[in-house]
C-alpha cells in the first residue's frame, strides 16, 4: 500500500521503533522507577532518554518538565483544564482540532470565556487580530503549530511574543510539526507545548504528553502512585511527577526514544526538506489537473506536509474510496475532526481528501497518486 495518512499517524516507523518496543517487552519491561532491581532500573533509564532526546528536540536544558501521557489529546485536556478557571478568557483560532476546541467548549460550562479568533479562506493568521482579542481577563493563548487540515503554520514566534508582552501563557500544539519542524521553545516564548508521539516523532501509539515551562502551575488531573515521597498520602509537586501517575506506557516511550533517536541520527533538517521536496513535487503535478481543487496556501514553504483536495463531482469520501480500492493509496476524507477549520476553508458541507507525507514516502509514489487522480477527474470530466 502507499500509504498517505502521515497527519493521522505515520507510518511505517523506522525500523529500530520496532525492535525497541519489542525488546521493552522481553528484555526489560517491568515499571520504571518503582522497583530497585536492575529490570526497573534499566526502564526508568529508558524513560529518562526519552525526556532527555525531547527536551534537546525543543531546545530546553528541563528535561524534568517533559510530561508524559497517552498523546496529545490527553496533554491538551490536562493542560486546558489544569489552566484556565472561572472568569478566565483564552484566546485560539478557527484552525484548531477538537483536541483544543472541545476542551475549551467544556470550560466555558465551568464559566472561562473563549475567543476563537477567525483565520481567512486559505487557513491564514492576522495576527492583528489576536492582539485586538486580548482582554484584561485574557489567561493564555493556545494555538496549533500547524493545521492537519491544510498544513497552514501559524505565526508562532509573532503569538509567543504577543503573549510574552501581555503576561499571556502561551500554549502550542505540536501534533504536526514535532519532529520534522525546528521547535525552540525558548526564543518561540512557548510556556506549554503538547506533542504526540505517533506522527513526525515516529513512536508508536499510546504516548504523547507536554513541556512546561518553570513558573506555570496546572491543577494535576489525577493523583496516585509515582514512585516518589510514597510516605506522603498528598500528591507530589516536583516534575514530572505532579502529572504522571500509575504506571507509565514504558514500550511505548521506548519506542518514541527509538523514533528520537533515529531523527537526531538522520537530522531534522534532512527530514523537512525531503517532506518538503515530496510536497512540492505533489502540489506542481496535481495543479495541472482540471477539476482538483486544492485548499490552503499556494506557497509550499508556508505548509506542513499536509495537502487537502476536492474533486468536483465526487464526494471527499467517494475519492477516498477509490484510491484504498482501486489503486491502493491510504488517505483520509471527511471533516479531520477539525469541523472549523473546513467551515474556515468553506469545505464545511463535504470535507476533503487528505494527503499527508512522511519521511520514507518516495516520488515514485507521488507519481502513482497524480496518475490514480488523473483517472478519477477523467470519470467526471
Amino acid at each position: 500500500m502507499i500509504y498517505f495518512d502521515n497527519a493521522a499517524t505515520s507510518y511505517p516507523k523506522p525500523e529500530c521503533v520496532y525492535k525497541e518496543v519489542d525488546r521493552c517487552m522481553r528484555e526489560y519491561g517491568a515499571n520504571p522507577g518503582r522497583s530497585g532491581h536492575r529490570l526497573s532500573m534499566h526502564a526508568g533509564r529508558i524513560v529518562l532518554e526519552a525526556r532527555e532526546l525531547l527536551a534537546e528536540l525543543i531546545n530546553t536544558k528541563k528535561s524534568d518538565n517533559i510530561v508524559f501521557g497517552l498523546n496529545v489529546t490527553d496533554a491538551l485536556n490536562t493542560v486546558i483544564k489544569g489552566l484556565l478557571n472561572e472568569g478566565d478568557h483564552v484566546i485560539t483560532t478557527s484552525m484548531e482540532h477538537n483536541s483544543v476546541l472541545r476542551p475549551l467548549k467544556q470550560m466555558e460550562n465551568r464559566g472561562v470565556e473563549t475567543t476563537i479568533v477567525q483565520c481567512d479562506s486559505k487557513g491564514e493568521l492576522e495576527l492583528s487580530n489576536v492582539a485586538k482579542s486580548i482582554k484584561p481577563n485574557t489567561k493564555a493563548i493556545i494555538c496549533t503549530h500547524a493545521s492537519n487540515v491544510t498544513g497552514t503554520f501559524m505565526p508562532i514566534e509573532d503569538l509567543g511574543r504577543l503573549s510574552r508582552e501581555n503576561g499571556l501563557v502561551f500554549v502550542v500544539d505540536s501534533a504536526q510539526t514535532a519532529g520534522v519542524y525546528d521547535i525552540d521553545v525558548n526564543a518561540m516564548n512557548i510556556d506549554i507545548l503538547t506533542f504526540t508521539g505517533h506522527k513526525s516523532l515516529l513512536g508508536p501509539q499510546g504516548v504523547g504528553g507536554f513541556y512546561i515551562r518553570d513558573g506555570i502551575d496546572l491543577r494535576q488531573m489525577r493523583e496516585g502512585g509515582t514512585g516518589s515521597m510514597s510516605e506522603s498520602l498528598v500528591h507530589p509537586e516536583i516534575l514530572p511527577d505532579k502529572y504522571e501517575s500509575g504506571t507509565p506506557n514504558t514500550p511505548g516511550i521506548a519506542g518514541l526514544a527509538a523514533g528520537l533517536q533515529f531523527i537526531k541520527e538522520v537530522g531534522i533538517q534532512n527530514i523537512r526538506k525531503h517532506e518538503e521536496t515530496i510536497t512540492k513535487y505533489f502540489l506542481e503535478k496535481i495543479s495541472d489537473i482540471e477539476g482538483i481543487k486544492i485548499y490552503g496556501t499556494s506557497l509550499s514553504k508556508n505548509r506542513a506536509p499536509v495537502v487537502s483536495i476536492n474533486i468536483e463531482g465526487k464526494t471527499s469520501a467517494d475519492i477516498s474510496f477509490i484510491l484504498d480500492g482501486e489503486y491502493d493509496i491510504a488517505t483520509r476524507p471527511g471533516l479531520h475532526c477539525a469541523p472549523l477549520a473546513h467551515k474556515t476553508i468553506g469545505t464545511f458541507d463535504r470535507g476533503t481528501v487528505r494527503f499527508s507525507f512522511g519521511y520514507f514516502n518516495t516520488k515514485d509514489e507521488v507519481d502513482k497518486a497524480v496518475e490514480a487522480l488523473n483517472s478519477i477527474t477523467k470519470e467526471v470530466y
